[in-house]
């Protein structure tokens, strides 16, 4: 009986929500996609009460993962077996658990373990709440050549499951998101689908994600409070980096800083996530860590007619600070499209800026966002309105490949690529701000 209400209460809440939700995604949108809209699959969960789903890992500090996943029984344990060898558990972990509400809407148990330490480059079985079936992650290198595949506004449609088939068709050692996730906008049975949806993938390599447009989910008065649900079922490593907010933080990975800022959190001069950038940026040791890269969800440099300068208030308010310390590479999501520009500063060419790259075509339910401006800026290198994929391959200390891989049909394809230096090997860019010395290189192993 209570099964049957439990099932009941979900397709009222899916009936009543549809509106609000399609209204929610809609209402600040200027741009009318020519492309239609696509239907969400939906993942359902077929197993016991007390077996884990959703689950997925993400890095916690130079040497831990933290293992997150979902049970509808209220009293499973947080626990984590894992160990070096399938069905051989030789160390476990307990850690915290949550759970929240929206409206008539209530989550599951949502378990947070983090475990480690753990030895770098190594295949680890493990195993949620002391049963159900055995997973396996892999660990990044603890030496360069790192890779990273990067989506922004993933979602759950068709093209969706063909972007993650692609990127699981070769291997990579960390995931990264820049907003926009499971496309709930409210409808909160959305967000165990796509959970269910992407646990092939993201529990076996770490996913670290930050937050877009729909993970806000504001309803004046009755929800005045944003990011409830993707707060409490994607937690990352913000406290580690000294951040307050689970919506921006940092994280290192083999010589490779990366940091993941909130488009839609406060970002002026007197913010506190202004004041964390800072600081974050000014305790980067470009001997150890080369590579810095930057994740948000609204573009500040964008030619397409979609989100057109919806991110040039956090440009002006932030720009500065990333110029300065020499950022390698920014990665924006937000517009259904890929483009890759050169490097910039100031809407200006400029060897010593990051080079930008919008990277929203994962596959989400809104379509493709097909027109660009014409004539073609002198700044953008490269666009093209499809689904796909990039990848980020960190050679070495000075250079590193990137790839952008179109989704058509069964075959992923390379589309466009690029040889990237480090902006920490030229010596002119560092020489531009007297306090700054250009980075002696340590080799990889004293990493």
């Amino acid at each position: 009986m209570e099964k049957s209400l439990h099932a009941l209460k979900t397709s009222v809440f899916f009936f009543l929500l549809q509106f609000t939700s399609q209204c929610y995604a809609s209402k600040d949108e200027s741009y009318s996609r020519p492309d239609p809209a696509r239907n969400i699959i939906f993942t359902g969960h077929h197993g016991l009460e007390s077996e884990a789903q959703q689950v997925h890992v993400s890095l916690v500090g130079r040497d831990h993962m933290r293992v997150t996943w979902i049970t509808d029984d209220k009293h499973a344990p947080s626990t984590v077996e894992y160990g070096k060898q399938p069905g051989t558990y030789n160390a476990m972990a307990t850690g915290d658990h949550t759970s929240y509400r929206y409206f008539f809407y209530s989550s599951g148990k949502i378990h947070h373990v983090k475990i480690g330490p753990l030895e770098p480059a190594t295949t680890y079985y493990y195993r949620c709440g002391g049963s159900g079936p055995e997973l396996s992650f892999k660990t990044p290198p603890a030496t360069l050549p790192l890779e990273f595949v990067v989506i922004g506004d993933l979602g759950q449609t068709g093209w969706t499951n063909s972007t993650l088939a692609h990127v699981n068709s070769r291997d990579y050692d960390v995931l990264l998101l820049p907003g926009d996730l499971s496309y709930a906008d409210t409808n909160q049975p959305l967000w165990d689908s796509f959970g269910r949806l992407v646990e092939k993938y993201a529990s076996q390599r770490p996913w670290m994600v930050t937050e877009g447009n729909h993970e806000t989910e504001i309803f004046p008065i009755i929800q005045p409070h944003g990011f409830k649900a993707y707060n409490a079922r994607w937690l990352m490593p913000y406290e580690e980096s000294n951040s307050s907010s689970n919506l921006y933080y940092s994280f290192n990975v083999v010589g490779t800083h990366v940091i993941m800022l909130g488009s839609y959190t406060d970002f002026d001069e007197h913010s506190q996530q202004y004041k964390w950038l800072e600081a974050d940026l000014g305790s980067i040791d470009r001997n150890k860590t080369p590579w810095v890269i930057v994740l948000l969800h609204a573009p500040w440099y964008n030619t397409n007619y979609a989100h057109q300068g919806e991110g040039e208030s956090m440009r002006k308010a932030m720009e500065e600070l990333l110029y300065k310390a020499r950022v390698d590479v920014v990665f924006a999501g937000h517009v259904h499209a890929y483009e890759r520009f050169t490097r910039i500063y100031d809407n200006k060419v400029d060897p010593c800026g990051p080079v930008y790259i919008t990277i929203g075509d994962g596959g989400n339910r809104e379509g493709l966002a097909l027109t660009f401006q014409k004539p073609a800026s002198p700044l953008s290198l490269y666009r093209e309105a499809s689904f796909g994929h990039g990848r980020l391959r960190i050679m070495d200390e000075t250079r590193a490949h990137w790839s952008w891989h179109r989704n058509n049909d069964s075959n992923s394809f390379s589309a466009d690529e690029v040889w990237l230096d480090s902006i920490s090997t030229s010596t002119a860019c560092w020489a531009i701000d007297d306090e700054k010395k250009p980075p002696k290189f340590i080799a990889n192993d004293e990493l």
